[in-house]
């Protein structure tokens, strides 16, 4: 009887043990930076710094922790690390599939080189070529086969990743990498810290003539979608994936976070993606890449085009449930050291005051203290104001100040040139206050801006100075609009006018992407969607802004809003052209449970690039006046710029409210008890030819 009794007790414990496993999540991070069968100069630097942000990120995250015995590290340059081989990686996702159960949770991340080589099987591809991962053991192309050796193809990570779901585990992957693209180095950075993670299939070996000979199955006139470099069939776990850039396109690494001594280089898309988490926890996946694609415009970071698909209403990691920005923190008094766990990578930095709290559920109003930044590094920050022994138990920190920074930092070009010594000559004519007011500051060349001025003699405008990204990078692929400003036919009052007029423009439309973050939407419910139609095509349908849909020639845009408040809401629509213009569409009122339906725009063939429509959401106070933002328009910014045209324009940047003071960072006001707070809400658009 008792050795039955034991038996039963043993299966009814085996039993629960299964109806009540708990959700687990599991991470694989693979980050190869040295390549010993290439040459050094196409190694990276970031891929192990990239791996060791998101391991820090998922073990020290309240909102879905990850155990550290559940997290996989392949890296060369991380300590106990095994180094990512095409092998090491294989037997690492054996390992994975078979410690997972159902609902568990996958988090995968790809740090390295990308390349492309021909399709081992041509008809799946429609350009004809298979997109590579790089382990660190990459091999040259072996002709007699028809493969380069030890690369990881996106169709064997298709199959690998399928083998998670397989089990009925959902599965995010974040592919920190690129396959194809030229760019130029055109402007130092200052420290040699710009590398692009893509080999040019050439570097491996691979014979020109087997890239040339695919063509893209793409028909002319259509509406191309991003292709996704994996394929991953529909199996049985849920699966998103994010990916730094499309296949024809660059991304890049970079000292990161900008301005902080002892900064690393980062992986540009990692470091965004997760700064991103860190300060909105508990979002969605579609939020999490509008927010990355805003954070990329707005910092001038890279020119790439992020993809992301799969099922991007969910919540990030699987979480049930949203989480609010993370403003408070818990606060830790360790050797007399007062201390939160968030540092720059949740937006904090030195000489921020933070409210102390004795409870995070108090209001700012009961503050016992106001603490000040001393040090800030990416995961942490230290304080001062108080002494340690008089913090109470269980006390909260909590971040009140919400500030835009509007100013617009821009490095010189390296001098030594006719148009950088001309352009030196330029900035020293009139009043330099007057023209750039107080919000445009040069710096030396190479050093940390947001854009970066440059002579390129190669280009087809050798007496022009180019505005580039803060990576100094100028793309030579796509539609990108690179301004650039004639120096031989003006003269150094010229000069200086026109690159005043260009900084300017250039500027506005930065700050209304900033004022796009600190007014993220979230605390007005109004829902807001986007249609599109076409001639061959006529009937409204959705537009889906995730990945950025791709327009052509006489498709049009409208919008559907509809106010859930029960206050007024006006809604102003703004639509910013690649070209720096911006185009007030639309200004109008919606009473609380009010729709509307209105068409906005048709795409034309006098302008292709990133465009972007952008919805302001004002609360209203019964019977006032529809608040028209149309004075925020400016007309188009020429690539090749010529002399004239800056008059006035100064004048209407100041009423748009930018640069009227000296300060860099301007305070925002939140909704408080008179309702919600206004939202800015954005989407971008590629826009093509037709052929």
């Amino acid at each position: 009887m008792r050795s039955l009794l034991s038996v039963l007790t043993l299966s009814l414990a085996t039993l629960c043990a299964t109806l009540v496993h708990a959700r687990e999540n599991h991470a694989l991070l693979i980050g190869a930076s040295t390549y010993p069968n290439l040459d050094e100069r196409y190694w990276l630097v970031g891929p192990a710094n990239d791996v060791d942000l998101v391991r820090s990120f998922l073990t020290s995250n309240p909102h879905a922790p990850f155990a550290d015995e559940n997290i996989i590290v392949l890296a060369d340059g991380v300590d106990g690390a095994t180094a990512p081989t095409l092998a090491a990686i294989r037997q690492a996702m054996a390992d994975l599939a078979a410690r997972l159960q159902p609902d568990d949770f996958v988090y995968l991340h790809f740090s390295g080189h990308g390349s492309q080589a021909p399709a081992i099987d041509e008809d799946a591809e429609l350009d004809g070529l298979d997109e590579l991962f790089l382990p660190v053991d990459i091999g040259p192309w072996d002709d007699g086969i028809g493969v380069v050796q030890n690369a990881l193809v996106d169709d064997e990570i298709g199959q690998m990743i399928a083998s998670l779901r397989a089990t009925g585990a959902n599965v995010w992957a974040v592919f920190d990498s690129c396959h194809s693209g030229t760019v130029t180095r055109a402007a130092p950075t200052g420290d040699d810290d710009v590398r692009l993670r893509k080999l040019d299939a050439a570097a491996l070996g691979v014979p020109a003539e087997k890239l040339e000979a695919p063509v893209s199955r793409a028909t002319p006139g259509s509406r191309p979608r991003p292709e996704s470099p994996v394929d991953t069939g529909g199996e049985a776990g849920g699966f998103v994936a994010f990916y730094a850039a499309q296949t024809n396109e660059t991304t890049p690494e970079k000292r990161l976070p900008r301005g902080m001594p002892g900064r690393r280089s980062q992986g540009v898309f990692t470091f965004t993606l997760f700064e991103t988490l860190a300060e909105r926890p508990g979002i969605t996946y579609r939020q999490l890449g509008q927010e990355i694609l805003r954070r990329y415009a707005v910092g001038n970071l890279a020119r790439s085009t992020p993809m992301f698909e799969g099922d991007l209403d969910a919540r990030v990691f699987g979480a049930g449930a949203a989480g609010d920005a993370a403003r408070q923190w818990p606060v830790r008094t360790d050797d007399g050291i007062i201390s939160v766990a968030a540092g720059r990578l949740h937006g904090l930095s030195e000489g921020e005051e933070l409210l102390l709290l004795a409870s995070p559920a108090d209001a700012d109003d009961a503050a016992l203290s106001v603490l000040t930044v001393d040090f800030a590094d990416t995961f942490s920050a230290e304080l001062t104001g108080a002494e340690a022994q008089d913090i109470p138990r269980g006390a909260y920190l909590r971040k009140t100040a919400q500030s835009v920074d509007f100013s617009l930092t821009v490095a010189l070009p390296e001098p030594g040139s006719p148009p950088a010594d001309k352009l030196a000559a330029a900035l020293e004519t009139g009043d330099k206050e007057d023209l750039f007011g107080p919000r445009l500051r040069f710096a030396d060349p190479g050093a940390e801006a947001d854009l970066r001025l440059a002579v390129l003699p190669a280009s087809d405008r050798p007496d022009a100075i180019w505005v580039l990204p803060a990576t100094g990078v100028l793309a030579e692929t796509g539609f990108t609009v690179t301004p650039s400003i004639g120096t031989g036919d003006k003269s150094d009052l010229e000069l200086a006018e026109v690159l005043a007029d260009t900084l300017h423009r250039i500027a506005k439309v930065q700050n209304l992407l900033k004022l796009g973050g600190a007014f993220g939407g979230d605390d007005i419910d109004v829902q807001i969607d986007l249609q599109t139609r076409s001639p061959d095509a006529p009937r409204l349908r959705a537009l889906e802004t995730l990945p950025v849909p791709q327009l052509i020639p006489d498709d049009e845009i409208h919008v559907l809003a509809r106010n859930r408040e029960d206050v007024p809401v006006d809604l102003n629509v703004l639509y910013v052209g690649s070209d720096y213009s911006i185009t007030h569409m639309f200004a109008g009122r919606l009473q609380p449970g009010d729709r509307l339906k209105q068409g906005l725009l048709r795409i034309t063939d006098e302008a292709f690039g990133r465009d972007r429509v952008v919805l302001i959401l004002s609360p209203a106070k019964p019977q006032s006046a529809i608040e028209d933002l149309s004075f925020l328009e400016q007309p188009d910014l020429p690539p090749t710029r010529a002399a004239g045209g800056a008059v006035g324009f100064a004048d209407r940047l100041a009423e748009a409210g930018f640069g009227v003071t000296t300060r860099a960072a301007a305070p925002l006001g939140g909704g408080g008890p008179s309702g919600p707070a206004p939202a800015i809400v954005m989407f971008d658009l590629d826009t093509r030819p037709a052929n």
